[in-house]
């Protein structure tokens, strides 16, 4: 028994304590599993507050996978929902946030009941030396060096702690590693260290309110945290193309994510639009998956590194169609996209076929929550000065979110370092 309400069972005590009557919400955790240790504490608090109404279960996925596999259970954390012995829809699965579970909680409770229940939610202040917004590499780098300066330091992130960093399936160029490292394996060893340091990480989090200027923030509707000075480590967007088809067709043959949606086009034909680095370079990712892979750009050349060019240029799976851009998408049936594209030269427009587009054509910065509090430069990014200091007294900005001619992690790790230092002497 753990948390008081929480059961840990085995598969051969399934039956009895998952399809034998009355409301059950089972967790599929495992070891080692970053998700998972976001989920605890969450699923812990909400095991005191419905506990008496659904019974909270956990089972550890690793060792009991053949019930895993049989419920279709690929991935830890996964929350799956029981009323009366019957398996009920929307499981949740991976950077699960509180309310999503709560929500789930309360559509199995009569509606008088779980408003009585959400009462018993207590609100909670928590105060510290320094809070980080963003669990990127520069939130993260910020967040070792001020723990083991001994300051109090709590990093939030709406997601799990690696940034976009965690979704690249490769870095080629980050001092130390010798051979290219997997990049979801680089944000992990950042984040172990940053928790090893001593960093307090709210992960997966909700946040419900922000005031910079007063440095609290709301989390999951019932803690506050209070902090003496912020840091603003929220990164950037992959940047939308804004045109015909792209919103009704995101996610549904229309993708920003290499590493996330690759491996669905064994054997397809792919558009990728973008000819920077991120394009190319995931391009040559996508390339190990799918038959033929077009890149689309703009420009005459590309603008990605030397060795990413020659690497795509001596691909064979990979063509480029340069001095085009995209007009529109069409989705004719599941894995059957059209792209109308046109040629810059003579504007003459055709269509392209394909079985996914990937779009790669920067990014912008992740300024929404603070919008018009803070000085920005012309393309929204935070200005700030040689110690990462805003217009604001005692908040930061580091990372791609940023006002800098170059974004890279080494660049997001110098920003951490600088402003965890400055405040260091700050507080001091």
């Amino acid at each position: 028994m753990m948390a008081g309400m929480i059961h840990e069972i085995a598969a051969d005590q399934y039956e009895k304590e998952v399809l034998g009557g009355g409301k059950v919400v089972l967790d599929f955790y495992s070891t080692e599993c970053p998700p998972c240790e976001a989920l605890a504490s969450k699923y812990e608090g909400l095991a005191r507050i419905y506990g008496e109404d659904v019974r909270f279960l956990k089972i550890f996925r690793q060792g009991n996978r053949a019930l895993a596999e049989a419920l279709g259970v690929g991935s830890s954390p996964t929350l799956l929902f029981y009323d009366g012995g019957k398996r009920l829809e929307g499981q949740l699965s991976g950077g699960i946030r509180r309310s999503q579970i709560a929500e789930r909680l309360e559509q199995m409770l009569p509606p008088v009941r779980a408003q009585e229940l959400r009462k018993r939610v207590t609100p909670v202040v928590t105060d510290c030396d320094t809070l980080i917004l963003g669990g990127g590499p520069a939130g993260l780098t910020a967040g070792i060096y001020l723990a083991q300066a001994h300051m109090k330091t709590v990093i939030v992130d709406t997601a799990l702690p690696g940034g976009f960093v965690a979704t690249t399936h490769q870095v080629s160029n980050y001092p130390g590693f010798p051979d290219p490292l997997n990049g979801y394996m680089l944000s992990h060893f950042m984040s172990e260290q940053a928790k090893k340091a001593g960093v307090v990480f709210r992960a997966a989090a909700d946040v419900a309110a922000l005031d910079l200027e007063r440095k609290t923030v709301l989390l999951d509707g019932y803690e506050t945290v209070r902090a003496r000075t912020v840091i603003l480590a929220t990164g950037s967007t992959p940047r939308p193309l804004g045109i015909p088809g792209e919103n009704e067709h995101r996610g549904r043959g229309i993708s920003y994510c290499a590493t996330c949606d690759a491996k669905f086009f064994e054997g397809k034909d792919v558009v990728v639009i973008g000819g920077g680095n991120s394009a190319v370079e995931e391009s040559l990712f996508i390339a190990r998956f799918a038959r033929r892979l077009t890149v689309v750009h703009q420009f005459a050349q590309l603008q990605a590194n030397k060795e990413a060019q020659k690497q795509a240029f001596d691909n064979p799976r990979i063509d480029f169609l340069f001095e085009h851009e995209p007009r529109a998408f069409v989705r004719h049936a599941a894995m059957d996209m059209e792209v109308t594209v046109e040629n810059l030269r003579d504007h003459s427009r055709r269509a392209l076929r394909a079985n996914g587009v990937f779009v790669f054509v920067g990014f912008i910065p992740n300024v929404l929550p603070f919008n018009g509090e803070l000085h920005r430069d012309a393309a929204g990014y935070i200005v700030t000065d040689e110690k990462m200091r805003t217009s604001l007294p005692g908040v930061y900005a580091v990372g791609d979110v940023r006002s800098k001619p170059y974004r890279q992690i080494t660049t997001a790790t110098a920003d951490g370092t600088i402003a965890a230092i400055a405040i260091s002497q700050e507080l001091a």
